[in-house]
């Protein structure tokens, strides 16, 4: 009786698993075009609408957050069922001990395949906008050392009273 217990726990936590990283991975599918179009105003240097979108991507960073939080519950009461360590257990681990049931292992195996694939697809356009927005900012810093540097040469004299001139011209009179 504590078998088939255990088992349907089991079975039912890792249903949860499955849904809750198929959910996962809908919502970084969600989050890939917004990293794209976050590329094109990077490049056009639309500072309201990169506030606007990251604005949008927050919202996406949230639902992640709470799908973490559930995905590690469940990996934890997995480990509890299985008598593992919460810390230690990984989904890969998870997948090798549903090798009596076939079905879900491929099925949890597919799924986390997908959610890593869409995680480093998201990865990789969130690099390149960090990346773009590095150049943005040296090229602001060039700029101003390069402002800074210009007020201070020596050719430059001018002073507070540089649009002040004595007029040394003779009175006519």
């Amino acid at each position: 009786v504590y078998k088939r217990k255990e088992r349907f726990n089991v079975a039912s936590l890792i249903e949860e698993l499955i849904t809750t990283l198929q959910q996962e991975n809908d919502v970084y599918k969600e989050m890939i075009p917004i990293a794209k179009e976050k590329s094109n105003i990077i490049a056009n240097n639309d500072l309201l609408a990169l506030q606007e979108i990251t604005d949008k991507e927050q919202v996406f960073v949230e639902k992640v957050m709470m799908l973490d939080k559930k995905r590690e519950e469940i990996i934890g009461n997995i480990a509890t069922v299985l008598c593992k360590d919460a810390k230690t257990l990984k989904i890969q681990e998870i997948i090798k001990l549903l090798e009596a049931q076939p079905k879900e292992q491929e099925k949890l195996s597919s799924v986390h395949v997908n959610l890593k694939n869409s995680i480093n697809e998201l990865m990789e356009f969130n690099n390149h906008n960090k990346s773009m927005i590095e150049q943005s900012l040296e090229i602001i810093e060039f700029n101003m050392n390069f402002i800074q540097s210009t007020r201070m040469s020596p050719g430059n004299n001018y002073t507070k009273s540089a649009g002040q001139v004595n007029s040394v011209l003779p009175e006519t009179g």
